[in-house]
Formats: C-alpha cells, sequence, structure tokens
C-alpha cells in the first residue's frame, strides 16, 4: 500500500483532480467528428490504458497480482466508476448539461448519509451547511439553462441520477475497503467495464487523427490519472469532503469554456460558482483548525 496522504495533502490531490475532470467541456469543444457515445468509449479505453501503465510502471510483476486482489469492494468500484464514466455521457444526449449538473449535485449529500448509515460517522454542523450553501450554488448557476422536461429530457435526468448514486456508493467503497487493499486498479476496471458498455453504441467510429489525440489526453489526464488521485486522496479525507471537493469540477467547468472556447458564463453562473466555492472553502477551512 502507498504511504498514507496528510489531510492537507489530500486536498490538494483531490483540487487536482477536480481541475483536471472539469477539463472535459473545453476539450470536447475542439473535437472534429468524435461524439456522444464514441467519445466516451475512447475516454474509458484511454482511460484504462493509462492505469495498466501506471500499475505495470509502478509495479511490474506485481500488477496482475494486485488487480485480482482488489476483493469485492474494489469490483464494486469498478462498477461505479463504469456507471459515472457512461451514465454521464448517455444523459447529455437526452438532456442539457444544466439539467445533468443539477441532477450531480446532490451528490455530497447522498454521500454524507451513505456515510452516516454504512459507516456510521459523525458528520460536522459545518459539512451539512457547506453541503447545503453548495447545493443551492449549483442551482443557482445553472437555474437559467434549466428547460422545461419532456418524456426523453425526463429519462435523461433520471439516467443521470446514476452518476451521484454511484459516485457516493463509490466513495463509501473506497472508504470501507481502500484501508485494506490498493483500490487503484478499480479504476482500471471501471475503464474496461465502460467501455464495454459504450462500444455498440459507438460503433461505426468517425473519431479523426485528431479526436483520437485529443480523447487521448481526455483518457489520460482528464480521466485515469485524476481518479487515481481521488482514490489515493480516499485514504485521508471523509465521505463528504471528498464529495464535496468533487464539486469544483462542475464549478471551474464553465471558467475554462470561457478561456479556452470562448462560452461566456452567465452571471447567475458566477453568482452560483462564488456560493459553491465560499461552501468548499469555510468547510475546508474549518476542518484544518481541528487538532
Amino acid at each position: 500500500m502507498p504511504q498514507k496522504p496528510s489531510h492537507r495533502q489530500a486536498i490538494f490531490l483531490m483540487i487536482i483532480a477536480a481541475t483536471l475532470w472539469s477539463m472535459a467541456g473545453v476539450l470536447t469543444r475542439h473535437l472534429d467528428a468524435a461524439r456522444d457515445f464514441e467519445v466516451t468509449f475512447w475516454r474509458s479505453v484511454f482511460a484504462a490504458v493509462y492505469v495498466a501503465g501506471a500499475l505495470l510502471w509502478q509495479h511490474r510483476a506485481q500488477a496482475l497480482p494486485r488487480l485480482i486482489s482488489v476483493g469485492r469492494f474494489g469490483l464494486i468500484s469498478g462498477a461505479m466508476w463504469a456507471i459515472m464514466f457512461s451514465c454521464f455521457m448517455i444523459a447529455l444526449t437526452m438532456t442539457t448539461v444544466a439539467n445533468t449538473l443539477i441532477v450531480m449535485s446532490v451528490s455530497p449529500l447522498l454521500t454524507a448519509l451513505f456515510a452516516r448509515l454504512f459507516l456510521h460517522q459523525h458528520i460536522p454542523a459545518r459539512t451539512w451547511l457547506a453541503i447545503a450553501l453548495a447545493s443551492a450554488g449549483m442551482v443557482w448557476m445553472f437555474i437559467d439553462g434549466f428547460s422545461q422536461l419532456d418524456a426523453r429530457g425526463l429519462a435523461g435526468m433520471i439516467i443521470a441520477m446514476g452518476v451521484p448514486i454511484a459516485a457516493s456508493v463509490n466513495v463509501i467503497s473506497m472508504k470501507k475497503g481502500g484501508h485494506a487493499v490498493d483500490l487503484i486498479p478499480a479504476v482500471f476496471i471501471g475503464g474496461v467495464l465502460s467501455a464495454l458498455a459504450m462500444l455498440p453504441m459507438a460503433l461505426p467510429f468517425r473519431a479523426s487523427a485528431h479526436d483520437i489525440l485529443i480523447l487521448a489526453v481526455l483518457g489520460f489526464f482528464q480521466l485515469g490519472f485524476p481518479c487515481m488521485l481521488m482514490v489515493r486522496a480516499a485514504r485521508s479525507l471523509s465521505a463528504p469532503e471528498l464529495s464535496l471537493l468533487a464539486l469544483l469540477e462542475v464549478l471551474l467547468g464553465p471558467i475554462w469554456a470561457w478561456l479556452g472556447a470562448g462560452e461566456v458564463p452567465a452571471n447567475a453562473t458566477l453568482m452560483g460558482g462564488a456560493v459553491v466555492l465560499m461552501a468548499l472553502v469555510f468547510n475546508e477551512l474549518a476542518s484544518l483548525r481541528k487538532p
């Protein structure tokens, strides 16, 4: 097992992870032909390749035994990664980005509830307050884009609900099993399962060589690497902290789209984002003041 990071190091790892996750939107804006399920397929393939390469480089002959020894929590975590990788993209094909992200904003609340139920973890009042503020900020950010729902849009939001549910279950799995076994191989399992699930819907492939290069960057540095960082951070952060810090992905996404693709965010997006950021900073500063 790698050395357990300190609490501050774990916060830093999660900030890096969420920042890298948030690059997805601006990078996909520069794709030529690859769309929807094909993007998820190639991103999952390259994420699996990256994690496999990292495991081989770090552990060499012990890489396969580590993969085999992930146990039931590793298999659960791998399945949850696959659901998150897949459901987000499927939801975006059926409903708006705003609708999808509003659904995802319930993740910290679900994680806190699951931590209370399954980990018997005491959740401080400050964390409940931070969750409430962050959720309100998320709704404020995207309320202008909240579309009138038709049957397809409603189905898309139901599928999008798989993302926060899977994310919360994944965090609980990492907290329960991560102390005994290395769960980084679970990210590889998730990439493989997601790629297999997306393959039938991704055909026929349309990605150009330019697209493949962007998708490789997405798989390596926007998915595989940050997910590995989250697994490391999970050893030192509480379940609600992990989920709250992951909201930085949604907070930073519109900023990168503004800087890298010229998509100017609405005032509500900036104001709501400020509330989310205030909630995250409040929670982490309060936690750092604990003995």
